[in-house]
C-alpha cells in the first residue's frame, strides 16, 4: 500500500464527493452558503479524514479516532442528502443511489475501525 489514495474507501469517498459537487451545482443560488456549502464540505471531509487517519497509522487510537471522524462526516452527508431530497433538489432515484454509495463507504470505514490492525504500522516493521 503506497498511500491513502490507494485505499478503496478513499477512492469511493472521493468519487461520491465529486458526484455530490457536480449535482450541487444545480442547487438554487440561495442555498450557496447553506445546503450547497454544507454537503460539499461534509462529503469532502470524509476523504480528508481518511487521509489524516492514514498518516496516523503508527498510533492506533488516533488512527481509529480519525476514521471515526470520517464516519461521522459520512453520516452528516446523509443528512444533507435527505434535505436535498425533501427540498426537491435531487430525485428519489438519485437520492437512493447516493445513499447506497454513502452506506458502502460507511461499511468500509466501519470495517477499518473494527479491524485497524490490517492498517496499523507495526513498531518493529522496517
Amino acid at each position: 500500500m503506497k498511500g491513502f489514495q490507494d485505499l478503496t474507501v478513499y477512492k469511493e469517498a472521493f468519487r461520491l464527493a465529486m458526484q455530490i459537487f457536480e449535482l450541487s451545482k444545480e442547487f438554487p443560488k440561495e442555498e450557496k452558503y447553506s445546503l450547497t456549502d454544507q454537503i460539499r464540505r461534509s462529503s469532502r471531509s470524509v476523504c480528508s479524514n481518511i487521509a489524516e487517519a492514514f498518516r496516523k497509522r503508527q498510533y492506533p487510537k488516533q488512527f481509529v479516532n480519525k476514521l471515526s471522524d470520517s464516519d461521522a462526516e459520512s453520516s452528516e452527508t446523509l443528512v444533507w442528502l435527505d434535505f436535498a431530497l425533501s427540498c426537491k433538489y435531487i430525485s428519489t432515484e438519485v437520492h437512493k443511489e447516493l445513499v447506497k454509495k454513502n452506506s458502502e463507504i460507511g461499511k468500509m470505514l466501519g470495517a477499518m475501525i473494527k479491524y485497524p490492525d490490517k492498517f496499523i504500522i507495526k513498531k518493529n516493521a522496517k
